[in-house]
C-alpha cells in the first residue's frame, strides 16, 4: 500500500481503481491532486465532492462497473466524466449482491 504524501487532496487503493476518495472538501473547478499507485494525477473538479466522498479519476460509460479498492462496487447509471462526484446519483450498489457481482465479473 502507498503511504499518503502530503498534498494528496484524494486517493486511490488499487491501480485499477476508477474513482478516489477525497480527503477534505473539494469545490467545482478545483484540481484535485491524487494519489494514483506510485504516482501522483490532477483531475479538475466538475461538481462539488464532500470530504470522504468519490470521485471519478477516468471517465465511465455508462452501463460499465466502477471499481474502488480493486473490486466492482457497483454500475454507472448515467455516463460519468473524470472529475464527476461519484454517489447514488450516478451509481447503482450491486456490492455485497453475489448476483450482480458475478454476472458483471462474467462480462
Amino acid at each position: 500500500m502507498s503511504n499518503i504524501h502530503a498534498g494528496a487532496d484524494a486517493l486511490t487503493i488499487h491501480n485499477q481503481d476508477q474513482v478516489a476518495t477525497v480527503l477534505r472538501d473539494l469545490s467545482e473547478g478545483d484540481t484535485a491532486w491524487i494519489r494514483h499507485g506510485e504516482t501522483m494525477i490532477s483531475i479538475k473538479l466538475l461538481e462539488n465532492v464532500a470530504f470522504g466522498h468519490k470521485i471519478a479519476i477516468t471517465n465511465i460509460s455508462e452501463g460499465s462497473v466502477v471499481r474502488k479498492y480493486g473490486e466492482i462496487i457497483g454500475r454507472a447509471t448515467k455516463e460519468i466524466e473524470a472529475g464527476m462526484h461519484v454517489h447514488v446519483h450516478n451509481v447503482e450498489g450491486i456490492r455485497g449482491r453475489g448476483d450482480k457481482t458475478a454476472q458483471e465479473e462474467q462480462r
